[in-house]
């Protein structure tokens, strides 16, 4: 998949938290501080990381998918799975030779969203940067909330539950920076509907969603596409383009920006995937009766 390179997709923007944000480092070992602070840079700066965000936006997507069939997003936890396991094992002894066709025969058994998000035998398309803090918006301000458990007989605090945990204040602005590289147009359809759900706060981060916490919201600034498949052939590059994309970025020239009718025409192309999809697993279910 990632051999020739094809297109690339690069995404900057702003993830600002709503309510405060909790995406704790752990229990503190420290005698004196939070109980649970939350996880920070290298300079004592609050930190989201890359995989949280990930992380979350796939776990939406497959909640989504799931809601049209089960088998559209598979549980991660089965790809640890014996059976998973065996056919995997399986399929790398039946095409030890051939490295296309044990490619092509991995994505036959990788549900769609790990297509884009990747699988234990698919890499990843899709690459989130750890979210740093911008310094200039930081002035070094936690906030140290109280948290408590309650005991339900007494309905009072329980003995010795009661702790406090550091939480990063509303308002506070992260670099938002993610890159797809060689991505089908309904992967990116599929994308386009999950950044919406962080663009529209559909989607909180980190620990005590409950209360409240962890509500943000994704600003997106610029998006630079570009695609240098053959348009008579998209299995192959066309030179051409590939080295005019290889000027433009050695003079950092990289005005390819996309266009609305360009992420309307993902989203259409993913909705047909799916409905392609649907009406396959419909048939397979009509035969089996």
């Amino acid at each position: 998949m990632f051999d020739t390179f094809k297109n690339r997709l690069e995404i900057t923007g702003t993830l600002t938290t709503v309510t405060a944000l909790r995406i704790s480092a752990g229990r503190s070992t420290e005698p004196i501080g939070s109980d649970l602070p939350v996880i920070k840079d290298a300079l004592g700066r609050p930190l989201i990381p890359g995989a949280s965000f990930k992380g979350a936006l796939r776990s939406r997507l497959e909640s989504f998918l799931r809601g049209i069939d089960p088998s559209l997003a598979e549980d991660p936890a089965n790809f640890t799975s014996s059976t998973k396991n065996n056919q995997v094992k399986a399929l790398k002894e039946q095409h030890k030779d051939n490295d296309l066709a044990l490619t092509q025969a991995f994505i036959g058994i990788t549900d769609d969203v790990s297509h884009l998000f990747g699988s234990p035998w698919i890499a990843s398309k899709f690459q989130v940067r750890d979210l740093t803090v911008l310094p200039e918006y930081w002035f070094g301000q936690y906030q140290e909330r109280d948290g408590v458990a309650i005991d339900r007989d007494t309905e009072t605090a329980a003995d010795g539950k009661l702790y406090d945990f550091q939480v990063v204040p509303a308002g506070t602005p992260f670099e938002f920076k993610a890159v797809v590289e060689n991505a089908e147009e309904w992967e990116l359809g599929l994308l386009m509907i999950g950044l919406h759900q962080f663009e529209t706060e559909q989607i909180p981060l980190g620990g005590g969603r409950s209360r409240g916490l962890g509500v943000v919201k994704l600003e997106i600034k610029h998006e630079h596409w570009v695609d240098v498949r053959d348009e008579k052939n998209p299995n192959n590059t066309d030179p051409s383009k590939l080295l005019g994309y290889l000027k433009n970025l050695a003079n950092n020239n990289l005005d390819c920006v996309i266009s609305n009718d360009c992420k309307k025409k993902w989203t259409e192309s993913f909705i047909n995937h799916l409905t392609q999809k649907v009406f396959s697993l419909c048939e397979q279910k009509t035969t089996s009766i």
